[in-house]
């Protein structure tokens, strides 16, 4: 039996791009059609564009169009003005199409091997649903990662720079992108870089809603965040991390986050001493996959729709090492796919969901499990490869 499936899993027709890149696409028309009749986030984020065209605020709240308000940077009123000078429906199908796109070609594009390609196409079509479902930009903050990544392995600061700089200016998570500074060749290049292009998109906005507003408009999203994170701390569907986890298990808002956050930085940072790794491309992966994991797991804005960011992480996590997987590794990766993946849909126990995966932000738990077995391999392992590997 373990034969037959091994040899179902390696037929070609699972590793031929033409049907991932279909799937993918239909992924993101069935996700635009499934919230034709209610897509609140996309309703939300097409009004931005007109709020800043009419001079509103970006940040308050409008009951008669949606309910919520918004919590992405003003720079996002230009990255959303395509799909919203369209017809509603049609920029909303745009848009879930375009994000699906972004992420199918960040990982094509990549210096991923084959074989994780299509392990992360195929392990993360269904949290890619998730995500898309909630027409959130988390998507296009996953395939900014991953591409930033691999813009510095290929010496293309510049590139980097911009999208690590748009993805912070959009939704802050983007700022992760800067952990790969230590393996950039080109250090004060890249530094540079990111000064220009903060300049230049912190600015963007301005040519078309005048200076005054836009800085008025920083100062209201500053305002937005703080107080979107106190009324994360106990939400039902909102910090869905690390945080969340234990203080929903807990019970307690007696304590601050910073004893979490604190411990979590010192574990994802003390891999960066161990200099003689970082010639090891494998050692390198692995860091990328703490940081696509980290950014979810230590976020009281984690949501489900997040969890795209941390799966694709979690798949390099598994496929990037020099070594032969244990059962053990395989175990941890079915219980992400299971619990992580499967939870937030009707192919999960409803019960189980309601009562106990939700309630206590559950689905981060096997991501947690995964990141911290991640950092013990990258403070006690040798990511060179041996002969056998190679």
């Amino acid at each position: 039996m373990k034969e037959k499936i091994r040899l179902w899993l390696g037929h070609p027709l699972l590793r031929d791009y033409r049907l991932l890149a279909g799937l993918w696409l239909a992924i993101g028309v069935l996700a635009a059609l499934m919230k034709m009749h209610s897509h609140n986030n996309f309703l939300i984020f097409r009004g931005t564009f007109w709020h800043a065209w009419q001079g509103l605020s970006l940040y308050a709240e409008y009951p008669q169009d949606h309910f919520d308000v918004n919590h992405y940077g003003p720079l996002f009123t230009l990255i959303i003005a395509p799909f919203a000078v369209v017809p509603e429906w049609t920029g909303l199908l745009l848009w879930c199409v375009a994000l699906a796109l972004m992420l199918y070609v960040a990982v094509r594009r990549s210096l991923l091997s084959d074989r994780q390609q299509v392990f992360v196409l195929w392990f993360c079509a269904h949290e890619l649903l998730t995500a898309l479902y909630m027409q959130q930009f988390n998507v296009a903050i996953a395939a900014i990662v991953l591409a930033a990544f691999f813009l510095i392995e290929r010496e293309r600061e510049g590139t980097a720079a911009f999208l690590i700089v748009v993805g912070t200016l959009v939704k802050l998570y983007g700022v992760v992108g800067l952990a790969f500074f230590f393996f950039s060749r080109h250090k004060a290049r890249f530094v540079l870089w990111l000064v220009l292009w903060g300049a230049v998109l912190f600015a963007a906005p301005m040519l078309l809603w005048g200076p005054d507003y836009v800085v008025g408009q920083y100062a209201e999203w500053a305002s937005c965040l703080m107080e979107k994170n106190d009324q994360n701390l106990f939400a039902t569907h909102q910090n869905i991390s690390l945080l969340g986890l234990v203080r929903k298990l807990s019970g307690s808002a007696a304590y601050s986050d910073l004893w979490l956050i604190l411990p979590g930085l010192l574990l994802f940072a003390l891999p960066y001493l161990r200099l003689g790794q970082y010639r090891h491309m494998a050692f390198r992966q692995t860091l990328l996959a703490s940081v696509l994991m980290f950014v979810v797991l230590f976020s009281t804005g984690s949501e489900s729709s997040s969890y795209i960011i941390a799966m694709v992480g979690v798949v390099v996590w598994y496929t990037c090492v020099p070594w032969q997987r244990t059962p053990c590794d395989v175990a941890l990766l079915v219980f992400v796919f299971v619990l992580t993946s499967l939870s937030p849909s009707d192919l999960f126990p409803a019960v189980v969901r309601r009562e106990l995966v939700q309630p206590y932000a559950l689905k981060a738990l096997p991501v947690v499990l995964v990141w911290l077995k991640l950092c013990h391999e990258m403070l006690t392992r040798d990511y060179a490869k041996t002969p056998a590997a190679q």
